[in-house]
């Protein structure tokens, strides 16, 4: 199966070696050294003197983190989709009063819309924030969201799962307090590691958390960082192949030149789909460059073109939950080839009867 899917994604084959190197202790000195590597590679990319979190995880256990770390009472999420809505449940099923500021799938969470809602609730202690929506295929405006959120003097949280190593981030300039994401998006690693950013501001209110439990403790976290660890067993080999990616990335040209990898593999799906007839769910101009979104043709269902596909040796995404039957996703995040996206178009042509 050749993989376009939401994640997990196709690993590039030096990454997927690195990660058969032999094991060794995460307390000894040559693991530390593994981990600060990464950890400062990771800092460099996501341009941040913040501390830099990895984690046993996927990004839903940081988004549960950041809640039972960082709010108190009160917090703010912004829904455009899936995932949007599964920090809301993870905010009431810790405890939190939690406000939504939710808008039509397909359609961005915009700045003045934004604005007004944190004017009407000026109590909330924190934001929300999916910068990609996976599950529709949308990219919200961050920059322009993030400069909102402080000028109300609130914390930020960012979900970045399927955009961080995508799309462009810059975690101190833009002032986000904690940006999350997996390893099975954008950088092309097997799951099982998180990454996160965490300001100074978040790990005060750590500090004096009530209840947030010993695992995801971001302080707990800082402490074994300056050990050069976690204070649980790290996944060994997804530290591995971050550090490969990552020092594949500054390798090859540093991280705008695999931005634009992205987003030159998305416009060569997307030109694909309108010759093919087909259109993009998300409203013009907020497409992720990430994951494409596709309406189903007439007369067939998302998961009809899925199965089709899946036939023809192609695994896509389907449509999430409420959509399944309306779309499908393409993914390009993770090791794919110009080549393997042509094939993919042709066989996607094949499904609907070119």
């Amino acid at each position: 199966m050749k993989l376009f899917t939401a994640g997990p994604v196709a690993c590039r084959p030096e990454v997927l070696e690195e990660m058969s190197r032999q094991m060794l202790s995460h307390r000894s000195k040559e693991y530390k050294e593994v981990h600060l590597e990464t950890v400062e590679r990771l800092q460099r990319f996501l341009e941040t003197e913040n501390a830099v979190f990895l984690l046993p995880s996927t990004g839903s256990g940081v988004m549960e983190a950041t809640v039972r770390n960082c709010v108190r009472r009160k917090m703010l999420c912004c829904v455009s989709g899936a995932f949007g809505r599964r920090y809301v449940s993870i905010g009431e099923a810790n405890g939190r009063d939690v406000e939504r500021l939710e808008v039509e799938l397909g359609k961005p969470i915009t700045p003045d819309l934004l604005d007004e809602k944190l004017s009407s609730v000026p109590d909330v202690e924190a934001v929300t924030i999916t910068y990609n929506e996976t599950s529709i295929g949308l990219t919200n405006p961050l920059q322009e969201l993030a400069r909102v959120v402080k000028e109300h003097g609130k914390l930020l949280l960012v979900d970045a799962v399927s955009a961080m190593g995508g799309i462009e981030l810059k975690v101190d300039e833009w002032g986000i307090d904690v940006c999350f994401a997996s390893s099975q998006k954008c950088f092309g690693i097997p799951p099982g590691l998180a990454m996160t950013s965490v300001s100074e501001e978040a790990l005060r209110l750590s500090e004096g958390a009530q209840n947030k439990g010993w695992y995801f403790d971001f302080k707990l976290f800082e402490k074994y960082l300056k050990e050069g660890s976690t204070h649980m067993t790290p996944p060994i080999p997804q530290v591995y192949a971050l550090r490969k990616q990552l020092e594949l990335i500054e390798k090859e040209g540093g991280k705008q030149k695999y931005f634009e990898l992205y987003l030159k593999r998305s416009q060569m799906i997307n030109k694909g789909i309108e010759k093919l007839g087909l259109s993009l769910f998300p409203q013009k101009g907020y497409e992720s460059p990430t994951i494409s979104c596709v309406n189903a043709p007439e007369g067939m269902s998302g998961v009809e073109v899925y199965e089709e596909m899946r036939k023809r040796g192609f695994e896509l995404a389907k449509g999430y939950r409420d959509l399944k039957e309306r779309t499908f996703r393409i993914g390009n995040m993770g090791y794919i080839l110009p080549e393997d996206i042509e094939e993919m178009l042709e066989a996607l042509g094949e499904v609907l009867g070119w």
